[in-house]
């Protein structure tokens, strides 16, 4: 009689799954008037993942035959995009109700797409990988479209479906390599045959490079960036705010386990590739950003440069390296989360506030708004010290510890540029009239908690950053472990 498989280590995902299913036929008996009692459930189920996921004793577990693996980077970075999807579910129930878009779907496809993003980050297997990330991006191709009666979300569904699509025939074209060169999909299969092997198959290191360039895609990496200003842009404010925080964390995690995992005995080899990527994304999307005139797409741009500042970190392709990432992430994840809080809860004639020149004499109109914005641009742009400065400076010791000088002044020259739109943002809310209609903010306690605490985050993280760095700390040597 064959053993039953212990499915423990994947219990918080089981439990995500399972409520999904719940929260989606609780919706379908209720219809759209259980929206917010479905977007309350939902975030308190992602929250009660994040206390699952956070009781595993750190110590790596393998279920499933070895195709799911549960570590100490697991527990961290699921922690981050649970918290990551549970915030955004909550600040974006406002929004949803005044665009009249708040249907039961959407917070229960955060919730499966959050459920890919958990199966991403465990997997140890090339199938497992291909699985958890076709399940976060089918819900997250719904989600790009969901105002499907605006042309802009309807395109940018379709650009972000194509585009992904192509994206994930490189990434199995890689895989099919890899497979067919080593003759297995285990990442500590491949692992070891790439370790005994006096010297790697050219076919396992093409297979290698298209599987980087399909991850690439997911991260926005340039340049493979180009659906990102577009989709960020039409996509509903919400779904924008999910995009740029969760499924970025999770795909970094992905990024980080294939190349350290199975190819870590190929780090000469892909160090090429991420330091090209590396350069590109901080030079793109430092000019990138400067003529933008919508905020969304301000934040697209602002995002390719943060992954140039993270691919920094992995081309160092130490342990260093990757507790930077993971120290970046936290603190990219809190400001991205209390960006678009602010862009979420701000109206301008009834209708949602997008463009930059809205923001002129929010420090008027709004006081405490215009502060909690300028803390987060200046942390963004990596003003001393607040919680950014420290995020790149992690990054650029490890780069520098690696011996990566070049990497680290071309960061420190782009962070000098990056600044200068994070600084106009200020400038707009600060020495710029206001409009004669003024901007109306909605109260809503939800969102005034998630700004409180996301600014605390951001300004004070420099008294006591110990919790985060430790976890960071903890959770590199893991990878690194395996």
């Amino acid at each position: 009689m064959a053993e039953f498989p212990s499915i423990l280590p994947a219990a918080p995902e089981i439990f995500l799954a399972c409520s999904a299913l719940a929260l989606l036929l609780l919706g379908v008996f209720r219809g759209d008037g259980a929206t917010r009692l479905v977007s309350h459930l939902a975030a308190a189920s992602l929250l009660v993942t994040a206390i699952l996921v956070l009781g595993h004793s750190g110590a790596r577990t393998y279920a499933f035959d070895g195709l799911f693996v549960v570590d100490g980077f697991g527990v961290f970075m699921k922690t981050l995009v649970l918290i990551g999807a549970a915030a955004v579910v909550m600040v974006g129930q406002g929004y949803a109700a005044r665009q009249r878009m708040d249907h039961f779907e959407l917070p229960v496809l955060i919730v499966l797409s959050t459920v890919g993003m958990m199966m991403m980050i465990s997997a140890s297997d090339l199938i497992a990988l291909y699985m958890g990330l076709e399940t976060q991006s089918l819900a997250l191709y719904v989600l790009a479209a969901f105002r499907r009666d605006t042309q802009t979300s309807t395109e940018a569904g379709l650009k972000y479906f194509v585009l992904g699509a192509l994206s994930s025939g490189l990434l199995l074209f890689g895989a099919s390599l890899v497979y067919g060169f080593t003759g297995t999909t285990n990442f500590e299969k491949i692992a070891a045959v790439l370790t005994n092997a006096p010297r790697a198959d050219i076919g396992i290191v093409i297979g290698m490079v298209f599987m980087a360039a399909g991850l690439a895609f997911k991260v926005a990496a340039v340049p493979f960036h180009m659906w990102a200003p577009d989709v960020y842009e039409g996509s509903p404010t919400p779904v924008t705010a999910f995009f740029a925080a969760a499924p970025k964390v999770a795909a970094v995690a992905l990024l980080l386990r294939v190349l350290v995992d199975p190819f870590g005995g190929l780090t000469d080899q892909w160090r090429q590739i991420v330091t090209f990527m590396a350069v590109v994304s901080m030079i793109l999307g430092a000019v990138g950003a400067i003529q933008q005139t919508n905020i969304k797409r301000l934040m697209a741009y602002g995002s390719i440069g943060h992954i140039g500042y993270i691919l920094l970190g992995l081309a160092a392709g130490s342990e260093l390296g990757v507790r930077g990432i993971l120290v970046y992430l936290a603190i990219y994840l809190v400001m991205t989360v209390g960006t678009f809080a602010v862009i979420l809860s701000m109206r301008h004639q009834g209708r949602p506030v997008e463009s930059l020149a809205h923001f002129a004499g929010l420090s008027r109109t709004h006081p405490m708004m215009a502060l909690v914005m300028a803390l987060f641009m200046f942390s963004m742009a990596g003003v001393p010290p607040l919680a950014g400065f420290f995020g790149k400076l992690y990054v650029f010791l490890a780069a520098i510890q690696g011996h990566l000088y070049g990497l680290a002044v071309i960061g420190v020259l782009t962070s000098v540029v990056a600044a200068f739109y994070y600084l106009r943002i200020v400038k707009l809310m600060y020495f710029d009239e206001a409009p004669v209609e003024v901007i109306d903010r909605q109260d809503d306690g939800i969102v005034t908690i998630v700004l409180v605490g996301c600014g605390v985050f951001t300004a004070l993280f420099f008294i006591f950053p110990v919790p985060i760095l430790t976890g960071a700390a903890t959770a590199a040597a893991s990878l690194f472990a395996g």
